[in-house]
């Protein structure tokens, strides 16, 4: 069986890809370019999910305490609580929905000053994947492109671009199709926290609320797709968990560069899903 060619389907939407699917519960798995280090982006609050409902497992901290977050705690974005003007108290398990299904990046950074860098990558370490490391929250990320090229939001001069400290996964968060499709390979099996915890993950992975993404490859009433989006200048990706009917359930995981420095480039949002589709069929057959 002759593998997709995902070389002429990224390079006709105007990217780069790399791919990563397997069968969540066979492990059969295609790949491309899957091992290759790349930054994460917003897909870095599934470990930080993961890692907070492990926490919450051992009875070191409680889903349902309330928090005050305040305009000191407010992290540019503009969704959630990112982009509201008043104090706002709430649940860390509300939170943790947030950042999730709408990508809130000022949840993101309360819940991570909960769990910490440390138990994060220990965590990942212990899961086995070497390549996958947190070590920066959206602020510290969003901040940096300021200080790289010197400038404010946003950043399309391919010289500012080459500067982007978050688009080298040496000195940003990061990791590789096949780990990050690993971990919710893990999410689904029930593997990466408690059955109960794992459960509620899934639910709120399949509360996000982007489909120009991976799901727009998925156009099915009777298919699920739960996932993660991940957005810089020029980088775009998706993992996620496509579930059908019959039971058959994929860990897909896809990350673009695009040539062009546009920010909006439906070509390359759509790519993610065509991809995607392409290894799940293949995978399927």
């Amino acid at each position: 069986m002759s593998t997709p060619a995902f070389d002429q389907l990224f390079r006709a939407a105007g990217v780069t890809g790399w791919l990563y699917a397997a069968d969540v519960d066979t492990g059969h798995d295609l790949g491309h370019g899957a091992d290759e280090p790349m930054p994460t982006a917003s897909m870095f609050k599934v470990p930080l999910l993961v890692a907070l409902c492990r926490q919450a497992d051992a009875g070191l901290l409680d889903l349902t305490e309330r928090v005050t977050v305040t305009a000191a705690d407010r992290v540019s974005g503009p969704t959630g609580i990112s982009s509201m003007l008043d104090d706002v108290t709430i649940s860390l398990r509300d939170l943790a929905y947030l950042m999730i299904a709408l990508s809130d990046n000022t949840a993101a950074d309360k819940l991570l000053g909960r769990v910490g860098f440390e138990v994060i990558n220990t965590m990942l370490e212990a899961f086995g994947l070497k390549e996958t490391r947190v070590v920066q929250g959206s602020g510290e990320m969003l901040g940096s492109m300021d200080v790289d090229t010197g400038h404010a939001w946003p950043f399309v001069d391919p010289d500012d671009i080459t500067r982007l400290s978050v688009l080298d996964p040496a000195r940003t968060n990061r990791s590789t199709a096949r780990e990050m499709a690993r971990l919710f390979g893990m999410i689904w099996r029930d593997e990466a926290a408690s059955a109960p915890s794992c459960a509620w993950m899934r639910g709120v992975l399949n509360m996000q609320v982007w489909p120009h993404r991976m799901a727009s490859g998925f156009p099915y009433d009777d298919v699920a797709v739960s996932g993660k989006t991940g957005t810089m200048p020029t980088l775009r990706c998706e993992t996620g968990v496509v579930e059908y009917p019959d039971g058959g359930r994929y860990a897909v995981s896809v990350f673009t560069r695009s040539f062009g420095t546009a920010l909006i480039q439906p070509r390359a949002d759509a790519v993610i899903g065509t991809a995607a589709r392409m290894a799940v069929d293949h995978l399927r057959r």
